[in-house]
């Protein structure tokens, strides 16, 4: 039985679990902190109208954060007070919501209910609300909504029914493509938006529940050692002579040099580094991108990452990573330097289409040196919990916990994935860790 009031000390205390759960106010009776196994908490006002025979109801007063604890006791005291003259607030916010339509349920989510969500992935979700949802379903009443909506709009997204090829005055050029993997992001992009309405008494179900989506094709491509050897020599090949162009021999030669030493690139030495830590940390791209100087700590050999698809996070760094570092030249603030030293990098996707082009790897995706990475411990006997560890794919709550990344097993596991990598890549391979690798673990 609840005993405490409730208080901004008693909420910031609450710690997530693995479901959901409720602690009650032990001052206001039907006043509560509701916490998700995401972290976040939200007030609610629970209460019957007409006796102890009549339903229960919730009322989601607001999130913490939005609201103080002061501010949703206030409110969820106008709720109860309500219902003990028989007006039911949920039941006449239901209908209300009822009414409202996808574009209006939209909005409210990328107001209310993104507050976990990163920016990157904050940004992609306006883009897909904006391109795909609204234009064919922003109209209709959430109410209305039903599952044979749902698979009709995967359909048209996946046949390009809100294709489009838009030129702007602020971005030049924007491309909407569709297809069958946009048409599955979207999809469970809408799925999570309906469980907002659910969470919040707008509907009973979510209509996405029984759709079966697209596959989306992700996550299956790795590198096999040949490649790892095809994409090592072009490595080389791009950062010292450069990689020859592709001559287009539909057009004029008039102004292409003469000799032949003359039709190569070579590429930026920044994106080589980039290309080959990736490959010998499972970093992502943008970790990569945004990595600064004093973010490297060369002494534990480690990343310190202040911020990653999966919050702040620790990377080991095998012995050939950290050659790499040791070697590359410093100019500003950003490991992988750009035009511009005081700014990180936009993206190296033009050096990586003529490094893949070249390797004759035309269907590798830069993503896919992470995977690349996995699957090189995986084989090596390495277990998948320390696979995963060492990619930064733990909870949170775990990840927050990492004060003992020294630890042997996973040392000599980073070392041997890397060294691995790198005898593949390098002109001359680097001997493995001599060090025995811990049992495969399940």
């Amino acid at each position: 039985m609840a005993t405490k009031r409730l208080t901004k000390d008693v909420v910031e205390e609450l710690e997530p679990r693995a479901t959901d759960y409720v602690v009650w106010c032990g001052k206001l009776p039907g006043f509560g902190c509701r916490v998700r196994p995401t972290g976040a908490k939200s007030f609610i006002a629970q209460y019957r109208v007409g006796g102890r025979n009549t339903p229960v109801r919730k009322v989601t007063i607001g999130s913490y954060g939005k609201l103080t604890v002061d501010a949703a006791r206030k409110a969820a005291s106008e709720v109860l007070a309500k219902a003990e003259l028989g007006s039911d607030v949920a039941a006449e916010r239901a209908k209300k919501r009822a009414e409202m339509t996808v574009a209006q349920l939209c909005d409210e989510y990328l107001e209310q209910g993104c507050a976990l969500k990163k920016a990157s992935t904050l940004a992609s979700d306006r883009g897909r609300i904006v391109r795909h949802i609204k234009p064919l379903l922003g109209r209709k009443q959430i109410g209305d909504i039903t599952r044979a909506d749902i698979e009709r709009f995967m359909r048209d997204v996946a046949n390009g029914k809100t294709a489009v090829d838009l030129k702007t005055i602020k971005h030049g050029r924007v491309i909407v493509k569709g297809g069958k993997g946009t048409a599955t992001r979207t999809v469970r992009l809408l799925g999570g938006i309906f469980t907002y309405a659910v969470d919040n008494g707008y509907l009973a179900t979510n209509p996405r529940l029984g759709v079966k989506v697209y596959a989306d094709g992700k996550g299956e491509r790795f590198l096999s050692g040949t490649e790892l050897q095809k994409l090592g020599e072009t490595l080389r090949e791009a950062e010292t002579v450069g990689l020859p162009w592709k001559i287009n021999e539909d057009k004029k030669a008039k102004h292409r040099p003469v000799k032949e030493e003359n039709r190569r690139e070579v590429i930026s030495p920044y994106a080589i580094a980039a290309i080959r830590l990736m490959l010998l940390t499972g970093c992502r791209a943008g970790e990569m991108l945004n990595l600064r100087w004093n973010e490297v700590d060369f002494d534990n050999g480690l990343l310190n990452l202040p911020d990653s698809k999966t919050g702040a996070k620790k990377v080991l760094l095998g012995a050939p990573a950290l050659e790499i570092l040791a070697t590359l030249p410093r100019i500003g603030d950003f490991v992988i330097a750009g035009a511009k030293p005081d700014k990180p990098r936009a993206d190296i996707k033009r050096p990586w289409e003529r490094v893949i082009a070249h390797a004759e790897l035309h269907d590798v995706r830069l993503h896919d040196l992470r995977h690349s990475y996995a699957s090189v411990g995986a084989a090596a006997g390495i277990g998948l919990g320390l696979v995963g560890k060492l990619l930064g794919h733990a909870s949170p709550t775990t990840t927050a916990r990492y004060s003992h990344f020294a630890d042997d097993p996973l040392r000599r596991a980073s070392d041997s994935i890397a060294s691995t990598i790198s005898a593949a890549i390098s002109a001359q391979p680097v001997p493995p860790d001599p060090t025995p690798l811990p049992a495969r673990q399940a």
